[in-house]
């Protein structure tokens, strides 16, 4: 049975590892699937941690926009198994990972399912996923409000930074 598209959202994020590879092979593992089509990716940014132990490193954070035959559930197995894929470990609430896969929006649908919250319960106060979403969607709302204008009220929004596409080197590295 051929199930509608549905839009979706997805943040990606991660701290450990080549972070940046890391993000590019995850958007490309999320789409490996004939019922997910790819539909926008935002440009990569660097934020602190927000949350979670004090001393992790940087983040990198994108969103990317979908269209998938997936039920939000099996939507959310497929994005743990490509975190799985990508060495995800889920030891400290909050704490460093290779990557970070949640589902921001999913169609209109409303769910406070604590397996699978949809809208995500804290994307409307995370500049480092509402920022990304404003860049690749400029029209976007998220509860009815502008993504960009939230993005912009958010706690985390001067921690922001553009990433230029290299990891950073150690002092002294050539």
């Amino acid at each position: 049975m051929n199930r509608p598209l549905t839009r979706a959202v997805l943040a990606l994020g991660s701290n450990l590892g080549e972070r940046n590879d890391t993000l590019a092979a995850a958007v490309a593992d999320l789409v490996d699937r004939p019922e997910v089509r790819l539909t926008d990716v935002s440009p990569v940014i660097q934020t602190k941690a927000v949350g979670g132990p004090a001393g992790q490193p940087d983040f990198l954070n994108m969103v990317m926009g979908i269209e998938t035959s997936l039920d939000p559930y099996e939507l959310l197995e497929h994005c743990q198994k490509v975190e799985a894929k990508h060495l995800r470990v889920r030891e400290v609430h909050w704490g460093p990972r290779t990557l970070d896969v949640d589902i921001v929006v999913y169609g209109d649908v409303v769910s406070d399912d604590p397996v699978l919250t949809i809208p995500h319960p804290r994307a409307s106060q995370r500049a480092f996923v509402l920022y990304p979403w404003a860049l690749m969607d400029p029209g976007a709302e998220l509860g009815g409000e502008s993504v960009s204008e939230l993005a912009i009220k958010a706690s985390d929004f001067a921690d922001i930074e553009m990433f230029d596409g290299y990891e950073s080197q150690p002092a002294g590295a050539v």
